[in-house]
């Protein structure tokens, strides 16, 4: 499996030759100067491969794009949605142009990734990202004071969340706004709790089946292009995989997934598969799913978490928390192993350790939410501790 890892750009704290210390060849990284809707020049993605691989001592290549954003107007089909098509044909054309073969890409609407701390404090003083599951129902139900929102809580959730906006101060309730609005580093869109309510209006009337729908019409439109370009699409899970502020989520089990895949059905139409992601929901089988969606796994992110009974979770060590991550790699290196014997060009998984707990000399410095150094470093020697072992055991190709 190629390790990678992810790269927020020339603005990065860790550099390029961090990136070659700690033992990562694949760089997974992304224009995040473009906003969703715009065409990612050739020229942009030229000085940006350029950059990456100025230096050929370092080993590195641009493995895989995280991410080319959707733009709302796609995730909702509106008629105003044909220019946000094309801008995303002519970025997939430009890419494969460049040799850049892998695009991971997410349909989650309005937010990416939700949590309500990005620094939990551990014991011995590192942190880690958590979702408490009360305080995004305090901020729900008494911060946005979303109609209906009080039915997607069961009630100690709803008793919990009510004791902590009663003692919460402003500066707390300004710091869960922006740790909700965090999403994705270099996203465009932040909101106040207005302009929130403006962008959840757009989606009153999308449900469930009508998200999946519009997510059809995306592929319909989109899929053809990629084969053509010789780029390989690999959705995102929903993180966390449950509706959130009463939007729906459609890529947060095995049956989603399935759906996803074989509407269709083509090699350019794979999977990320985020074991942090999906692992938020304790229902999920990890290793059952890595194995069933194999040969449609394109990119993997791998990561832990811990679940809690009332939705809770916290980023947990990489082979800690509740997924058994050594099954799971177990699957990828033998569908390794499955592509090389059938003579498949892309038989090498590109993977990256997905987040980290802020620890020792990261702690306060200004990495994105989840993405220290240290931590990730950790998390790559583990699993590339469990690759060898597994690989001595069945003689798989690394």
């Amino acid at each position: 499996m190629e390790q990678t890892w992810r790269w927020w750009g020339p603005g990065d704290l860790i550099t390029l030759s961090d990136v070659c210390q700690i033992g990562a060849t694949g760089i997974v990284t992304a224009l995040h100067d473009f906003p969703a809707g715009a065409v990612w020049t050739a020229e942009a993605i030229a000085e940006r491969k350029q950059l990456i691989e100025a230096d050929p001592g370092l080993g590195l290549r641009w493995a895989v794009v995280e991410s080319v954003p959707v733009h709302e107007s796609i995730k909702l089909a509106e008629s105003g949605a044909k220019p946000y098509y094309q801008a995303y044909r002519d970025t997939l054309y430009n890419l494969g142009a460049a040799g850049i073969d892998t695009v991971c890409y997410d349909f989650m609407p309005v937010l990416n990734w939700a949590r309500t701390q990005l620094r939990h404090p551990l014991p011995g003083g590192a942190t880690a990202l958590r979702f408490d599951a009360h305080e995004f129902a305090a901020f729900d139900v008494h911060m946005l004071k979303r109609d209906g929102a009080e039915a997607d809580w069961n009630i100690d959730v709803l008793d919990r969340a009510k004791v902590w906006f009663a003692a919460a101060d402003d500066n707390a309730k300004r710091t869960l706004l922006s740790t909700i609005m965090a999403g994705l580093p270099g996203a465009f869109d932040r909101y106040d709790i207005d302009g929130l309510r403006s962008m959840l209006a757009r989606y009153r009337e999308v449900d469930h089946s009508r998200l999946r729908g519009n997510l059809e019409r995306f592929l319909s439109e989109i899929v053809p292009t990629a084969e053509r370009a010789g780029v390989r699409l690999c959705i995102h899970p929903d993180d966390p995989p449950r509706p959130l502020l009463g939007l729906p989520r459609i890529t947060s089990t095995s049956e989603d997934i399935a759906f996803i895949l074989d509407v269709v059905p083509s090699a350019s139409n794979g999977l990320t598969l985020c074991t942090g992601s999906l692992g938020a929901n304790a229902a999920n089988d990890l290793p059952a799913i890595a194995e069933r969606f194999a040969e449609r796994i394109h990119f993997v992110h791998l990561r832990n978490v811990q679940t809690e009974a009332d939705g809770s979770f916290m980023e947990a060590g990489h082979l800690a928390g509740g997924t058994d991550m050594v099954s799971v790699v177990q699957v990828l290196l033998a569908e390794q192993q499955r592509r090389l014997n059938s003579g498949e060009p892309h038989w090498r998984l590109p993977f990256r350790p997905d987040h980290g707990h802020e620890m020792l000399d990261d702690i306060g410095k200004a990495t994105h939410p989840g993405y220290p150094a240290i931590g990730r470093m950790r998390g790559l020697a583990e699993i590339r501790g469990v690759m060898t072992a597994l690989s001595q055991q069945n003689g798989y190709p690394l």
